[in-house]
């Protein structure tokens, strides 16, 4: 009998797209989560600061063609286990688009070590610099 369930990486990156169906900005839907030993330590999505009104109520904005309403889903996940305590050095994070340079910086100095994406998206100068650091990034679907 052969196991049919996913594979872990599989598993993480299914429920990362799960998380981004929270997202509440309309440019980019992105979700993260944070994974130590098989087990889900943080969860995060994009949305606008806390209080403050999302991207689908009044609308986004863009700065450089980006809008700078919302806190990166890398970052709200990082903050979810800041605020509740929760130790991420030596995690992994899956994410459904690779982060931006400022969420990668983010990522590193927390103490993250394996970053798993499903999208290239934009900011190749993490690459080199993972590189350096000895940071895993891997594309999940050259997994499958």
């Amino acid at each position: 009998m052969t196991d049919q369930r996913p594979s872990w990486e599989v598993y993480f990156g299914e429920l990362a797209k799960q998380v981004a169906t929270r997202s509440t900005c309309p440019r980019k839907s992105v979700g993260a989560v944070i994974i130590k030993d098989r087990n889900i330590l943080s969860t995060g999505y994009n949305g606008s600061i806390k209080g403050l009104p999302h991207c689908t109520e009044v609308g986004c904005m863009v700065v450089n063609g980006h809008c700078i309403r919302t806190v990166h889903a890398e970052a709200n996940a990082i903050i979810q286990a800041a605020k509740h305590g929760v130790n991420i050095n030596n995690s992994e994070i899956y994410v459904t688009a690779s982060p931006c340079f400022y969420c990668f910086k983010l990522i590193v100095n927390a103490g993250i070590k394996r970053i798993y994406y499903l999208e290239f998206y934009r900011d190749e100068k993490i690459i080199k610099i993972a590189e350096e650091l000895d940071i895993e990034l891997i594309d999940l679907n050259k997994l499958s």
